[in-house]
C-alpha cells in the first residue's frame, strides 16, 4: 500500500483544507498542490501566527517537507513571487519548493478577459474572482497556453506572447477596451521568469519517484467538489477539477497511487458566488454562523452564504471523489445556535429524491427535507478528545457517519493546529 492521501474539499470550498494539510505535513515527506490557481485561499494558523496562502502548498511550514505545484495548477507569477517574498521574510527558506515545468502561466490579458466575459453575462454572472483562472485554463484547452517551461525561455515566451496578444486584442478592441502589447508584457515578465526558473522541474517524475520509494505524500486541492467543472453546480463552478479523481492527470502519476482520500467538510455548509444553495439560511441563525465562523473569503473578502449541512450534496461528493474518510471542521461554530438541522433528501417535481439535478435551474427549485438534532451550549474549543465533547455534539457526528457510511476521522474545534482531534491513523 502506498503512503498517499488526498485532501479534498467536499462542499463549495473554504472547508478548512489548509489546516488539515498543514497538520498532515508535519508527518509527510511531500505536499502537492494539484489544481486551481490564486482564486483560492488557504488560511493556516499556528503558534499565534496566521498565514494566508493562495498558490503555495500548505505544507511549506515544515522545512523537511518538499512542496510541489503540479501541472494541473495555473500560476500567476506575480502572486507566487509575492508569497515567496512573504514566506522568506517570515524565515522560510523554500529550499524544498518545486514547480511543474508543465504548469500554465496566468498573464495580464487573462485577468482582463475574466472581467470582460463576466461582465458580458449580466444577470447570469458566475461569480468568478476575476483572477484570470478560467481564461488561462481555456488557453490550455485551446492549446495556446504558455507553460512554465516556455515562460522561462525568452524566445518561446515572446513568440507565444505575440500570438496570444494578437488573438486577445481582437476581443478587447470589439469591447472598446485597452489592448495589450506583447513586448511590454515580455519586458516585465521576463524578470519574473528568471526568479522562478530555479524552482522548475518535471514534477511528474519527481512525485512518481517519491511514491515508489515509500515517501508519505499529501495531495492538496483547492475549492471543493461542488465547484468541480465536471461534477459541480455547472456553470457556477471553477475551471478545474478539485475531486481526488483528477489527481493522476493533474500530477502526471498512476491512478493506482491514490488509495486514501480525506474529504474535508464543515459542520454546516457555505458557498461564495452565485448558484444553487438548497440549505441556505437567510435569517438570524445564518448571520450568527457567518460571524462566529468568520465566513468571509480569504481571497475576495466577500461574505459567504451559509446554511445547514446538506447530506444529499455530501453523498454526491463522496461518490464522485471516492472519499475513504472525512474530517469535520468548525464544529465549535455550532455551539449556541439551538437545534441543528441536517438536510437528508430533496423534494423535486412532486418526488423525494436523493441526488442533485444536472441542470442548475432545476437544482434551484428543490426544497429540503430535514432531520433535527438537539444542539449544545458548551464551549468545545478546548476539548482535546472526542470523548470530551458534549453528548449532543457527539450524537451529531455519529448521525453524519451513519448516513454517509464513512468514518469521521478528524474533528476540528478551532482554527489552530492544536485544536484538532485525530480519531484514527489517517494514513
Amino acid at each position: 500500500m502506498y503512503k498517499t492521501i488526498s485532501i479534498v474539499g467536499s462542499q463549495w470550498g473554504d472547508e478548512g483544507k489548509g489546516k488539515i494539510t498543514d497538520l498532515l505535513s508535519q508527518e509527510s515527506d511531500v505536499v502537492v498542490r494539484y489544481q486551481g490557481g490564486n482564486n483560492a485561499g488557504h488560511t493556516i494558523e499556528f503558534d499565534g501566527k496566521k498565514f494566508a496562502l493562495h498558490l503555495m502548498p500548505s505544507g511549506v511550514f515544515n522545512k523537511n517537507t518538499k512542496v510541489v505545484i503540479a501541472n494541473g495548477v495555473v500560476v500567476n507569477p506575480k502572486v507566487l513571487l509575492s508569497e515567496i517574498k512573504m514566506l522568506r521574510e517570515a524565515g522560510y527558506t523554500l529550499d524544498n519548493f518545486y514547480i511543474s515545468d508543465r504548469a500554465n502561466v496566468i498573464l495580464p490579458y487573462h485577468e482582463e478577459l475574466d472581467v470582460l466575459i463576466e461582465n458580458m453575462k449580466g444577470d447570469d454572472k458566475v461569480g468568478t474572482t476575476k483572477k484570470g483562472i478560467g481564461p488561462c485554463y481555456s488557453d490550455k484547452i485551446n492549446r495556446t497556453g504558455i507553460r512554465m517551461a516556455e515562460f522561462v525561455r525568452d524566445d518561446l515566451f515572446l513568440k507565444k506572447l505575440k500570438y496570444n496578444c494578437a488573438e486577445k486584442n481582437i476581443q478587447f478592441t470589439s469591447a472598446s477596451m485597452d489592448t495589450f502589447n506583447a513586448e511590454e508584457i515580455f519586458e516585465e515578465y521576463k524578470d519574473y521568469a528568471k526568479l522562478l526558473k530555479p524552482y522548475l522541474t518535471d514534477t511528474s517524475y519527481m512525485i512518481d519517484q517519491e511514491i515508489k520509494k515509500g515517501s508519505a505524500v499529501v495531495f492538496e486541492g483547492a475549492q471543493g467538489v461542488m465547484l468541480d467543472i465536471e461534477h459541480g453546480t455547472y456553470p457556477y463552478v471553477t475551471s478545474s477539477s478539485p475531486s481526488s479523481s483528477s489527481i493522476p492527470i493533474n500530477c502526471g502519476i498512476s491512478a493506482n497511487y491514490i488509495t486514501n482520500s480525506l474529504g474535508i467538510m464543515k459542520a454546516y455548509t457555505s458557498r461564495v458566488g452565485a448558484g444553487p444553495f438548497p440549505t441556505e439560511l437567510k435569517n438570524a441563525t445564518g448571520d450568527l454562523i457567518r460571524e462566529v465562523g468568520r465566513e468571509y473569503g480569504t481571497t475576495t473578502k466577500r461574505p459567504r452564504s451559509v446554511g445547514w449541512l446538506d447530506l444529499v450534496q455530501m453523498k454526491h461528493s463522496v461518490r464522485v471523489s471516492g472519499f475513504t474518510q472525512l474530517s469535520i471542521m468548525l464544529l465549535d461554530v455550532l455551539s449556541n445556535v439551538g437545534d441543528i438541522k441536517i438536510g437528508v433528501s430533496y423534494n423535486f417535481n412532486g418526488e423525494i429524491i436523493d441526488y442533485i439535478p444536472a441542470i442548475e435551474s432545476d437544482y434551484s427549485l428543490v426544497t429540503v427535507n430535514y432531520i433535527t438534532m438537539p444542539g449544545w451550549t458548551e464551549d468545545i474549543t478546548k476539548c482535546s478528545s472526542f470523548e470530551e465533547l458534549p453528548v449532543n455534539a457527539k450524537n451529531y457526528i455519529n448521525k453524519i457517519e451513519e448516513i454517509l457510511e464513512l468514518p469521521i476521522s478528524v474533528v476540528s474545534v478551532g482554527p489552530d493546529r492544536t485544536q484538532t482531534m485525530v480519531r484514527k491513523n489517517l494514513w
